[in-house]
């Protein structure tokens, strides 16, 4: 089962300077209109040869994110079948994040 963060609790853990790992998991179109800071793009369609690129800081937690939290649920669900720990979806995606957090980041 893979746990959900709902945008706030992720906007928190930013503010707060939480050890955190940003994997968009959406297409590079998607990420070129619009992204979260500090994010790394790896498409879900190229999850899982490219799961060698995901390197996160010691102890941080993984928060994977796509468009409206579907892509997300199954990026994370790979990343954690690899073998890492401490991994969550961003509920609603980056979607969610631009109508409850950061309206600056444009809804498509």
């Amino acid at each position: 089962m893979i746990a959900q963060i709902k945008p706030r609790e992720l906007a928190d853990l930013i503010a707060n300077g939480e050890n955190l790992y940003l994997v968009d998991v959406r297409q590079p179109w998607e990420n070129e209109h619009c992204r979260i800071a500090n994010s790394v793009l790896i498409p879900l369609n190229e999850l899982i040869e490219h799961m060698g690129e995901i390197d996160p800081p010691e102890g941080a937690k993984i928060v994977v994110y796509c468009h409206h939290g579907i892509r997300s649920l199954t990026g994370a669900t790979l990343i954690q079948q690899a073998g890492f720990q401490n991994v969550a979806s961003l509920s609603g995606g980056i979607d969610a994040w631009s109508k409850q957090i950061d309206p600056k980041v444009p809804l498509y």
